[in-house]
């Protein structure tokens, strides 16, 4: 094998990193738009709804008014509609709320 060809060979597990990030997302009752850094999820509300954001769980608990309870790897944080919290690893803030969905979006901290 020459040379040219083990750097590229090398090279091809970080540029299939980002990837793996976007394979990660997903859920129940949900709708998720991912990128290596971030994800912002559409739970639909009256359901049980979860989705699998940078591979951590996060799941809508409930809804009060323009306040959003989550649970976020087992960790319970409410977050007011246009303002952020920090739980896990992610910075969370609740983009919209309306009679149909919740939209979050998660972005690693620091």
């Amino acid at each position: 094998m020459t040379s040219s060809v083990r750097r590229k060979l090398a090279v091809l597990p970080l540029l299939l990193l980002p990837l793996g990030g976007l394979a990660a997302c997903g859920g129940e009752n949900s709708k998720t738009d991912c990128n290596a850094n971030s994800c912002t999820v559409t739970f639909d509300r009256g359901v049980d709804a979860s989705a699998s954001v940078l591979g951590v769980k996060a799941e809508l608990v409930s809804v009060q008014g323009n306040t959003v309870t989550l649970k976020i790897a087992g960790q319970t944080v409410t977050v007011p509609r246009g303002d952020g919290e920090q739980a896990e690893g992610f910075d969370i803030s609740v983009q919209s709320v309306n009679k149909d969905n919740v939209v979050v979006k998660f972005s690693h901290s620091g």
